[in-house]
């Protein structure tokens, strides 16, 4: 029997991984993980100038406790970017029901502030289970598509995703919380669009929308049926009337403005920034931190600031067409559009272009729960960037 001259060595386990490790690190996306580094570094600059002054005696409370929640986060990211996001796909429903009961279990027994109940405390940290339900809910909804992707046309299919999202929704509304409400709506306009659901089933899901809309802020009151909690409805009712009760309901969106205007080029700096310095800007550290950032940094701070997210928007939408099947796909867009909608009504409340819902302002805002799960999505996008290129190599 005749003997090969040499024999070619199988690769040990330590060369495939490493030969596994180099093709993962070549394919990843580096300007949208800069542009997300860039953007937790410059909210943490943005948060230590505008609360300096709010904890006596402490003027980095805040910054310390956001470092905590954009280091678990940070873990999380490269957790959720290593894993192939077939395994997001395989747990997506007992990941949907663990939200459902966390929402809840929010409402059943979480303490009400300022008459809202959205957080489970755990020692310093608030959880805030409406964030996780973001996770679950674009998951659930990319398999539901994705499973039917030849069925895409028909009425069942769209109605079944609006269907999926109802039960989150109407929770997270009841906290109350019509901000995030608004951004799980983003969620399945994002699944349908990117699943492929025909622009007819999205007109008539729009003026659905606008029919409901209208039945609460107007057709129900009429009727003596009160649906929205009085604060939620003054709210609406200063942002289609900005001088109704400057006071009172309309106060934190004309601070907001004025704090907005008075950064003008260049901003006004920290001394100076006096909406933000002597509190006259109510949540100048969460909902309104981009009022404070205007006011000192003014229009070329902001402009930084939307400039790297108009980068991660960018590239986010860049993978979704290198995205390997429907799944990823979808995944992939629906996170795109729900942060740019977030974005959107963050700022735009500010400015007094959309009413004040209370939405934190993504990797921006003080906040662990809103942190975490951004840092997580983002981390979703690079394993879907890294599995594309991988299978069309």
């Amino acid at each position: 029997m005749a003997t090969p001259a040499h024999r070619v060595a199988r690769p040990t386990k330590a060369q495939t991984a490493a030969w596994e490790l180099g093709a993962f690190l070549r394919h990843v996306d580096y300007l949208l993980l800069l542009a997300t580094a860039a953007l937790v570094a410059y909210g943490l600059y943005v948060l230590e100038s505008v609360t300096r002054n709010d904890i006596a005696g402490d003027p980095d409370y805040y910054v310390f406790r956001q470092l905590v929640y954009v280091a678990v986060g940070g873990f999380l990211f490269v957790v959720a970017a290593a894993l192939d996001p077939e395994a997001y796909r395989r747990v997506r429903l007992p990941f949907y029901i663990v939200s459902l009961g966390l929402l809840v279990v929010v409402l059943a027994v979480a303490e009400e502030v300022r008459g809202s109940k959205r957080w489970i405390e755990i020692g310093f940290f608030n959880f805030q289970p409406s964030e996780l339900g973001k996770l679950a809910l674009i998951a659930i909804l990319a398999g539901f598509v994705a499973e039917r992707r030849h069925r895409m046309n028909e009425w069942r299919t769209t109605l079944g995703v609006v269907g999926l999202a109802v039960p989150l929704t109407l929770l997270v509304f009841k906290e109350p919380d019509f901000g995030t409400s608004l951004v799980y709506g983003a969620c399945v306009v994002g699944a349908l669009f990117f699943g492929g659901t025909p622009w007819r089933h999205l007109a008539v899901l729009g003026v659905l929308a606008g029919l409901v809309a209208a039945a609460l802020l107007w057709f129900l009151p009429s009727a003596g049926v009160e649906v929205l909690e009085p604060y939620q409805r003054e709210r609406l009712t200063g942002f289609v009337d900005p001088d109704v009760d400057p006071s009172g309901s309309t106060y934190n969106v004309n601070q907001s403005i004025t704090a907005v205007g008075s950064g003008g080029f260049d901003g006004r700096g920290v001394a100076n920034a006096t909406q933000t310095k002597f509190n006259y800007l109510p949540e100048h550290s969460t909902d309104f931190i981009f009022s404070s950032l205007a006011e000192q940094r003014g229009f070329v701070g902001a402009s930084v600031l939307l400039l790297l997210y108009a980068i991660v928007v960018w590239r986010g939408v860049r993978i979704v067409a290198v995205a390997r099947d429907l799944f990823s796909a979808v995944v992939a867009g629906t996170i795109v559009f729900a942060l740019l909608i977030q974005l959107f009504i963050n700022v735009g409340m500010t400015i007094g272009i959309a009413p004040v819902t209370g939405i934190p302002l993504p990797l921006v805002s003080y906040g662990g729960s809103s942190m975490i799960t951004t840092l997580i999505m983002i981390g979703l996008l690079e394993a879907i960037q890294v599995r594309g290129r991988l299978a069309g190599r």
